[in-house]
């Protein structure tokens, strides 16, 4: 192979859940061993998540692509081999032998602009249903059963209707207000 100096986009298998360590070792080498030359950047491409627990909004990162490390180098003779012996990588993804195969631009792309322009998405389950009997746990009605009208998916919220003396009333509940019946 030439030694060229240029960069290009290539994708390591990892062990799944040790991303973040091949990343931090690659990084390190490229501050104290002089892999600058031939690695520019290293990406674990993530993704906030947000989930509602115990009543409580909790964002989150999650791995994009679990068990893969985007690593922009100019490949070598030299990197080659230095980048597949990382401790925690399985080898380049459509690995050839001794060559790797960089990934497409416009694949890079598509990942880059999914992180650049990536909204927090809401991996919200809805645990009732429209015309479910639940029971409310808190408030001034702790103890009445009602049954769900609407979802308020984006507030987390129920409206859920209770026999008061004999009258429906209506309620606008969390999420975590109420237990299925």
């Amino acid at each position: 192979m030439a030694e060229t100096k240029e960069f290009k986009w290539y994708v390591l298998k990892a062990i799944s859940g040790k991303e973040a360590k091949v990343k931090e070792y690659i990084e390190t080498a490229m501050r104290t061993a002089g892999w600058d030359e031939f690695v520019s950047q290293v990406l674990i491409p993530m993704d906030k998540v947000q989930i509602v627990r115990n009543g409580k909004r909790i964002v989150k990162e999650r791995n994009l692509l679990p068990g893969y490390v985007l690593v922009e180098a100019a490949m070598t003779d030299v990197c080659y081999p230095r980048l597949r012996n990382v401790p925690n990588v399985l080898g380049f993804l459509n690995d050839r032998g001794n060559v790797a195969t960089p990934v497409h631009q416009n694949e890079i792309n598509r990942i880059l602009g999914k992180i650049d322009e990536q909204e927090e998405t809401f991996l919200n389950e809805v645990p009732f249903l429209v015309g479910e009997t639940v029971k409310v746990t808190e408030g001034p009605f702790n103890g009445f059963n009602g049954e769900v009208a609407e979802i308020m998916q984006d507030k987390h919220k129920l409206k859920v209707i209770v026999t008061v003396f004999g009258r429906k009333t209506p309620l606008e509940l969390g999420f975590n207000q109420v237990d299925k019946e």
